[in-house]
């Protein structure tokens, strides 16, 4: 009986182990996570969880019960100290566990502030799992002064929950926009409007010098303009990346993130790999997704093929944002686009990406009908005219049909 062993037991983890007991997979399966949580949604976080808007058990991706009763060895709180290729032994806080099948799905760090300006100080928070939740959730009162360092997705997350709840925040970016390197100007201008309606004050363009601490604990924040601001805790959105130091110290060949290839497949052909963390064959390059539906898609992927059953794994993106009563929804990835074409009312625009005349993606604002479209054009390879979905009379669901 073939034994599979699955490292991180969040979004991807939990799929892998699921699709395989689900497709009649036989053998032994144990999956390892570091937290004491079972494996639960990370989106609400900065989101419905933070707003108190969902407990905890409606977090979960699965009930407890799932896992015993799928005959899924479920380990949390349990540090991977090594994998040893040549044993294929996995070696862990509880013990070593032995394996046929090896599947890292370690997701990524949040990058953090350095030490030197202030990162380790009290009061200064990174928002990526429970406890970063459970941590800043006290912080969050009416009338607390709050900085965000970072405008992607995640620090504007963080502001619309700080602002709603009462919290007077500011926002600082070093790029030029907010949202620069995820989005077009458009869309970055619409949140922009939405987060200065709501009392945040965006500063775009200014990064974070240095915070300024009193016993220990953040006070201040020293910004690269020379302004000071007084504050009471810190948000650090600045990013993530991959957590591959684990297939790094095992020697698995590592390119932004465990490289795998079409299959999902490691440089070890007993050790695969999908979510976050991996970085996989696309179009005539290599990318790393960032996104639930990826973590889900790839790890079942990893699943088949773990069986033999010798699938590519085609990626079909598509993302969210939540934020006030406002829905993002993303589909496809823009990358590289030279035109982007505006549809729709300012309450509900959406805004469609080209490159050569094809249609690489779509962000559509509180518009779920030109996200559907969208998305269905993209997969099925269909680039209608710009000037065709720049007209407002135009029946978008017609255009699947075209």
């Amino acid at each position: 009986m073939t034994k599979t062993v699955i490292i991180g037991a969040g979004q991807a983890g939990s799929a892998v182990a699921a699709k395989l007991r689900n497709s009649g997979y036989a053998g032994d399966i144990t999956l390892i996570g570091g937290e004491t949580a079972p494996p639960y949604q990370r989106p609400p976080l900065s989101k419905k969880y933070m707003m108190g808007d969902m407990d905890l058990e409606r977090l979960y991706l699965r009930p407890l019960e799932f896992y015993a009763d799928h005959n899924i060895a479920l380990m949390l709180d349990t540090q991977v100290t090594a994998i040893d290729r040549d044993t294929k032994v996995v070696q862990t806080s509880q013990g070593d566990v032995g394996y046929d099948h090896l599947v890292l799905t370690t997701g990524s760090w949040p990058r953090k502030l350095p030490e030197k300006i202030g990162g380790a100080l009290q009061g200064v928070y990174a928002m990526r799992d429970l406890r970063d939740a459970d941590a800043l959730a006290p912080e969050i009162q009416q009338g607390a002064r709050c900085l965000i360092i970072g405008g992607g997705y995640i620090g504007l997350e963080a502001a619309a929950v700080a602002a709603s709840k009462g919290v007077q925040v500011t926002l600082v970016e070093m790029a030029d926009r907010i949202l620069q390197r995820v989005a077009a100007p458009q869309t970055s201008d619409y949140f922009r409007a939405l987060h200065t309606a709501n009392g945040v004050d965006i500063r775009e363009g200014v990064g974070l010098d240095h915070l300024i601490e009193t016993d220990g604990r953040v006070t201040a924040a020293q910004l690269t303009d020379g302004s000071t601001l007084d504050i009471d805790f810190a948000v650090v959105g600045v990013g993530i990346a991959p957590a591959s130091e684990l297939a790094e110290a095992a020697g698995l060949d590592i390119e932004n993130g465990i490289r795998v290839n079409e299959f999902g497949q490691t440089s070890d052909p007993a050790i695969w790999s999908a979510g976050d963390c991996a970085s996989f064959p696309y179009k005539s390059g290599r990318i790393r997704l960032e996104s639930v539906q990826n973590a889900i898609d790839q790890a079942e992927n990893v699943a088949l093929n773990i069986m033999g059953q010798n699938v590519t794994y085609v990626p079909m993106p598509w993302f969210w944002s939540d934020q006030y009563d406002t829905k993002l929804q993303i589909a496809g990835l823009n990358t590289g686009y030279d035109r982007v074409v505006s549809r729709g009312d300012a309450d509900a625009p959406s805004f469609w990406y080209y490159r050569d005349g094809e249609l690489l993606a779509v962000d559509a604002i509180n518009d779920s009908r030109s996200y559907m479209v969208g998305k269905r054009l993209i997969e099925m390879g269909k680039s209608p005219d710009p000037a065709v979905i720049a007209d407002p009379d135009t029946n978008l669901k017609a255009l699947l049909k075209a």
